[in-house]
């Protein structure tokens, strides 16, 4: 009877350990599947967003429609929490709002552009008018508040 106790207790901290255990190098964002949320590199951010190199000095967002960046890492627990909220958005929005994604570690020069020091980091542009940026990770209801509030959509 002891035995099986400790092999009881054995089998169920591994199930544990296994459950709870760190984010390793491989965890994957699983939002990839999704055509919605969008990787952005430099060349398809000039093309889509704002063309930086031609307009340095002025911000002109070449979008038809309001979005949402969101910088993040593959090792970084908070834009793992976020990345299903984003790809939720991206349906609940489909056609009012487009969502992107910008690797920081891949994308360098986007993330030293919007002087990214802290992920996630998630820049909310609106059709017309100024970005706006928020640090850290948010519930969802917090995405849906400027989606209304900075973006101006319903």
């Amino acid at each position: 009877m002891k035995k099986l106790t400790i092999l009881l207790f054995f089998l169920s901290s591994l199930t544990v350990s296994a459950c709870s255990g760190n984010a390793g190098a491989n965890d994957e964002v699983k939002d990839n599947s999704n055509a919605e949320v969008i990787h952005l590199t430099a060349e398809s951010f000039q093309k889509l967003v704002w063309d930086y190199k031609k307009n340095p000095q002025q911000w002109i967002y070449k979008g038809d429609q309001p979005c949402i960046i969101d910088f993040y890492a593959d090792w970084c627990r908070p834009c793992k929490m976020i990345a299903p909220i984003m790809v939720e958005l991206s349906n609940e929005y489909k056609g009012k709002v487009k969502i992107y994604k910008i690797n920081t570690e891949q994308q360098r020069e986007l993330a030293q552009l919007f002087n990214i020091t802290s992920i996630p980091a998630v820049l909310f542009i609106p059709k017309n008018g100024k970005p706006q940026m928020s640090v850290g990770a948010m519930q969802k209801a917090g995405y849906v508040d400027a989606i209304k509030n900075v973006l101006q959509v319903k």
